[in-house]
């Protein structure tokens, strides 16, 4: 049983760092997935007889509030985000509207079992980002248990992160239910796969992802690539690409990563023909062609039929499936196809016994926009988190914890 699962929260006050960074238009929440996958955390320690103080940034208010002087504290806001998770919990959420003010501090102190306070944006204070040990010795006063359930942010060595955690003894922080699961599922891909294991890796730029690449050539037997970064290994094997998405500067670096991968025996595999258009435009005018033949004046931008029928094999062939990014642009219907043909994949090969990880914001919406999301083994909520885990980085929020 995980250490979480296993403390009993009675009369404790959790703090714990969560990732409400959802987005918000007009006071309006449109995707609450980062909020509802919070709430199995949350109610473990009301239902132990605890209270919870939340904590969590929301966009960069420093950053933009300086390139548009229109802009103010409330639209960073937190307090929507209070009010609609106080309908998900069912129960009152107390908003503090500052992090680290007396008021707050007052707030937390009185909080009692079965209450909670969520904490305004932690990113008001440029301190948050800084990893400041002050700005994180004040919040760490706010609770008892230190609980670190915001994988999407393990990555950054911020205050609320990965500093703030030396202020708890070993047997008060630990990782929530999502944090657990995040990295369960990263380390069953990375560590403790069942072969074959193919990665599928999308996306515009080869340059974007080269380490996770780099770092899968030791771990996987297969590497399907596709979207805009496919055409960069094409030109860089002297193939006709026309308009296509290329990074000229990167031709010497996918020649190299083909190189490791033969000497390896890992199979890359490009996608033999696109769908392309005239230009990049959903009302575009659309052909076929072989991925290395694209006439001039027309770009790649969905893998075509024989690529999505080359890819579905391989997919169904393995036992663990790895999927960051997607095949094309599949935010316009004409060039959805690719995606969507390789989400359906990854979902069937998931039925008859593969384990598969989907992870990265676009692999992610194309598995929801197609209504596939229950179809995986695991849908990851950690875009940035989970890349620099794949590239086999240690994360500043895992370790905090993990080597204390």
């Amino acid at each position: 049983m995980s250490t979480f699962q296993n403390h009993n929260f009675k009369n404790e006050k959790a703090l714990i760092r969560v990732d409400f960074n959802v987005p918000i238009k007009k006071g309006v929440i449109g995707d609450d997935t980062r909020i509802t996958s919070a709430l199995p955390t949350i109610k473990k320690v009301l239902d132990d007889g605890g209270c919870v103080v939340l904590m969590s940034h929301w966009g960069r208010p420093i950053k933009d509030m300086e390139k548009k002087p229109e802009l103010t504290k409330a639209d960073f806001s937190l307090k929507p985000v209070a009010e609609h998770l106080a309908k998900l919990l069912g129960v009152e959420v107390q908003f503090a509207d500052d992090c680290i003010s007396d008021d707050a501090a007052a707030s937390a102190a009185a909080l009692q079992p079965g209450q909670v306070l969520l904490l305004e944006n932690l990113r008001y204070y440029k301190e948050e980002e800084k990893g400041d040990v002050a700005f994180a010795e004040k919040l760490s006063k706010y609770g008892d248990v230190y609980v670190n359930d915001a994988f999407g942010t393990a990555h950054r060595a911020h205050a609320s992160t990965a500093i703030i955690a030396q202020f708890f003894p070993g047997d008060k922080k630990m990782f929530g239910l999502l944090m657990e699961s995040e990295i369960i599922a990263a380390d069953q891909v990375l560590n403790n796969n069942t072969k074959p294991f193919v990665a599928i890796v999308g996306g515009a730029k080869v340059s974007d992802k080269i380490l996770i690449i780099e770092n899968l050539l030791e771990k996987a037997t297969d590497i399907i690539i596709g979207g805009g970064m496919a055409y960069t290994f094409f030109k860089a094997q002297s193939g006709h690409i026309g308009n296509s998405l290329c990074e000229d500067d990167r031709l010497d670096m996918a020649l190299d990563l083909l190189k490791k991968a033969e000497a390896k025996g890992v199979c890359i595999h490009l996608p033999s023909d696109s769908i392309i258009a005239d230009k990049f435009a959903a009302d575009a005018n659309t052909s076929s062609s072989l991925s290395n033949e694209i006439p001039a004046g027309w770009m790649g931008l969905d893998i075509g039929l024989m690529a999505v029928a080359q890819f579905k094999k391989i997919i169904g062939e393995s036992k663990t499936i790895l999927w960051n990014g997607p095949m094309g642009v599949f935010e316009m219907d004409k060039f959805q196809h690719g995606t969507k043909a390789i989400a359906m994949a990854v979902a069937d090969a998931t039925a008859a016994g593969a384990y598969s990880l989907v992870g990265g914001g676009d692999s992610v919406a194309a598995v929801n926009k197609f209504h596939l999301a229950d179809k995986v083994s695991y849908v990851s909520t950690g875009g940035g988190a989970m890349l620099e885990y794949f590239e086999g980085k240690e994360l500043p929020g895992i370790a905090a914890i993990q080597n204390s």
